[in-house]
């Protein structure tokens, strides 16, 4: 997720849910070639963060949601080492965005 099209995939993605993206429209979107975007997404799966499913001549990937919420968690338990003063203002920030 360090490379900004990655980021940018999974941001997509994550908002398509639960219907997900053709990996074709993925990369008109984000105007990246084909090729370009098939490798960020076979990284992306490798890492468990998207699946794929062959619908007709489509490939549609989906954010893994359950992965990417065991990634956020254990981010945010790693960086506050369990000290509720350090996730507070992190947690503070999250919430607002998620009714």
């Amino acid at each position: 997720m360090s490379q900004a099209t990655r980021l940018a995939a999974l941001r997509a993605l994550i908002s398509a849910e639960p219907e997900g993206l053709a990996a074709g429209a993925l990369a008109r979107d984000l105007d990246v070639p084909d090729n370009t975007m098939s490798a960020h997404l076979a990284l992306l799966s490798r890492a468990g963060l998207v699946t794929s499913e062959r619908r007709g001549r489509s490939i549609v990937y989906r954010a893994n949601m359950d992965q990417l919420r065991a990634l956020v968690l254990f981010i945010v338990a790693d960086c506050c080492g369990g000290r509720a003063d350090q996730c507070a203002p992190i947690l503070a920030e999250i919430l607002p965005c998620c009714p």
